[in-house]
């Protein structure tokens, strides 16, 4: 349950970059679990703000400037606002959504900077890193591509091979070149400054491993797992032209490290959100920071923001950083590179006023402990078995029956029996569940006891039939009415985290001005007898079929524009002479049958009209073309190459097929009827 000794809440969410739009892997693995969680502390009337912004810095935004033939500054204007707007649409509950390109933000992390540079916490080292003389710059570990020396990938990054997932230095790679200009870079020393993480090792062990066993598995064992390899320094500037300058002298043309200002955003978009009082938030040690995060940033958030905060030694340290894994898309890893995705801002446009449906799905699938996978199949499956069927069933019965026998008025209910006692008293306990849950960041398992709010209150309408009651006992169908308006107004409550569009909904449905607290759900009567109520429509619609296939034939489309622009010809064979070329004689032809030949799975049997004879031919295409489909095909064929046996069966002949960039096997045919025989010149 939740812990009392904290007056307030500090919730920050990953700050997302802006080099492009927001996909629902995002949406699982942060930002629909920390609105939650924040939408249930506001419910619990706690002091709680939640901070996110746009991550404006780093290489990712040049590279994403280089490929669009754009200015950084021009990107990060782009999806700063395409992002802002998706996550409004969408009903992300963020006090601020700021931007690391802000003032505020750059003078935070100088500051910090210089404060940890004049109490001497940084080392300067030289190194030797890449440089490009014809772009004139030093190159960032993405702007080197080579060959990757441990799975032979030719398009591997100075920082990792994303085709084996191995982690690189830019000399690992086996003949480097620059991403800029294409030239061969060159060794050149540079300086640097770097957090010796290694310096903090002990600390870290203790306040991590043995002060927060309580953290996910997944974010304690990556925590471990670094610790016991041993801390190593890390640079904390680089040269680059598109970031917050180092801010002493000597450093002409360096830039923060993007990792180091990144995470101060959260400091400086508190500052613009609550200039007068942001050091209560962190500074204070009765304010509770939790950062919600994906996998990929834990090592940031938890060892490297930590260490940098101990380091300034006036900040609060972070309480919980409940992580989730990746979330993948139809058995796929979700790649924006390869536009393998669902980008929230489409969705919101397919699916408008559909919010929700979407919050409960990767809610209900969320990739808590390990990856899972968003299908549109169980996105629809969901929608109707659990949102219609479920949710929506209930509340519209308990509406609609109070309308038809009481015209919309909450009912006296009289003596309410054992069981109508006994099913309101559920309430409280399941409240109580779903809060334990929630406390603990395990937000399936707390939608999974919210729902059980909305299977009870279709087991008691079911059971007591109030269709039938009524014909015989009214003031009996009253009491059951009352009891199912009871959970109905509690479910508005219960799910206001979880569905807050489906809760507002149900508010005006109820014709309520507020929901009740949430520490009294279930602890009162949540709505009177004789309270009007409005006449209710729909909560939740079927998805179609068409709407599903819609979404599927959209990737389907993505999947096969890949395959072109990653298809690659073969290299060209020797040349050949003209008399080489002469000898072969290709001729149109007709395949008059087809059949398979027995124990093989690619080879079809195919008699060939030639315009010379009639033939047999042995092909490899049985995975590509159904025998019952070629009758009366016209083909491409070499009808003069030497006849040799396949699988006991003389073949006289070669017929012409391209090679998609799939492998997918096509004929190669005239574009119009020919006469057989007609010869290729």
């Amino acid at each position: 349950m939740e812990d009392k000794k904290y007056k307030r809440y500090l919730i920050t969410s990953a700050l997302p970059y802006a080099n492009g739009p927001i996909h629902i892997g995002h949406m699982a693995g942060v930002y629909v679990p920390s609105d939650i969680y924040v939408r249930y502390l506001r419910a619990k009337k706690r002091d709680v703000i939640h901070i996110c912004g746009s991550d404006e810095h780093g290489v990712a935004i040049t590279m994403r400037a280089k490929k669009e033939g754009t200015t950084p500054q021009a990107i990060i204007d782009k999806y700063h606002q395409l992002n802002k707007k998706a996550f409004e649409d969408f009903g992300i509950s963020f006090d601020i959504y700021s931007r690391t390109s802000c003032q505020t933000h750059t003078e935070t992390s100088q500051e910090i900077f210089k404060t940890l540079y004049n109490n001497n916490k940084f080392i300067e080292k030289t190194s030797q890193q890449y440089y490009d003389t014809e772009a004139n710059q030093f190159l960032a570990d993405r702007y080197i591509t080579g060959t990757c020396p441990h799975c032979g990938n030719t398009n591997a990054y100075g920082d990792q091979c994303e085709k084996c997932g191995s982690a690189l230095d830019p000399t690992d790679l086996i003949e480097p070149k620059s991403a800029i200009s294409g030239s061969k870079p060159v060794l050149k020393e540079t300086k640097h400054w770097y957090m010796p993480l290694d310096q903090y090792q002990t600390f870290l062990e203790d306040w991590i491993l043995n002060n927060h066993k309580e953290w996910k598995t997944n974010v304690y064992g990556q925590c471990k797992s670094w610790l016991d390899t041993g801390l190593q320094p890390r640079a904390v500037s680089r040269d680059l032209d598109w970031g917050i300058p180092v801010p002493v002298d000597g450093a002409k043309g360096k830039v923060l490290y993007v990792w180091f200002d990144a995470p101060i955003g959260y400091i400086s978009f508190t500052k613009q959100l609550r200039p007068n009082d942001w050091q209560l938030y962190w500074k204070d040690k009765e304010t509770k920071l939790v950062h919600f995060i994906g996998k990929d940033n834990i090592v940031f958030h938890c060892i490297v923001f930590p260490a940098i905060l101990s380091a300034e030694g006036t900040y609060i340290l972070p309480e919980n950083v409940p992580a989730n894994e990746f979330l993948n898309l139809e058995n796929d890893k979700i790649s924006t590179s390869r536009n393998w995705a669902v980008w929230l801002h489409e969705y919101n446009q397919d699916f408008p006023g559909k919010q929700d449906v979407l919050r409960y799905v990767l809610t209900a699938n969320a990739p808590e402990t390990k990856d899972n996978d968003f299908t549109w199949k169980d996105f629809q499956q969901r929608n109707n078995n659990e949102l219609v069927a479920v949710l929506g069933n209930f509340v519209n019965r308990s509406l609609v029956l109070t309308g038809k026998y009481f015209d919309y008025i909450v009912p006296e209910p009289g003596n309410l029996t054992d069981n109508d006692k006994e099913t309101l008293a559920q309430i409280a306990g399941i409240r109580k569940e779903t809060e334990n849950s929630l406390e603990n960041y395990r937000f399936r398992e707390a939608l999974n006891n919210a729902m059980a709010l909305a299977r009870l209150g279709n087991k008691y309408i079911t059971e007591q039939e109030p269709w039938k009651v009524y014909k015989t006992d009214k003031q009996r169908t009253a009491a059951i009415i009352y009891v199912t308006l009871q959970i109905t107004a509690n479910i508005a409550s219960l799910f206001a985290p979880f569905l807050p569009t489906t809760s507002n909904k149900l508010k005006q449905w109820l014709n309520v001005d507020n929901l009740i607290d949430w520490d009294k759900i279930g602890e009162q009567e949540a709505i009177k007898p004789g309270h009007k109520i409005n006449k209710p429509g729909l909560l939740f619609e079927q998805i179609t079929d068409e709407q599903v296939q819609a979404q599927i034939d959209k990737l389907n489309k993505t999947k096969a524009e890949n395959q072109i622009q990653a298809f690659k010809p073969a290299e060209q064979k020797a040349d050949v002479t003209f008399d080489d070329f002469s000898k072969m004689d290709i001729r149109v032809c007709t395949i008059i049958n087809a059949e398979k030949v027995a124990k093989t799975t690619k080879l079809l049997k195919l008699t060939v009209d030639t315009g010379i004879d009639t033939r047999t031919v042995v092909s490899g295409i049985a995975e590509y073309y159904n025998p019952e489909q070629l009758a009366g095909r016209q083909i491409l064929m070499i009808v003069n190459l030497q006849p040799r046996k396949i699988k006991g069966i003389e073949s006289r002949g070669m017929i012409l097929c391209a090679q998609d960039a799939d492998n997918t096997l096509h004929f190669v045919a005239p574009e119009t009827v020919l006469k057989n025989g007609a010869e290729v010149k």
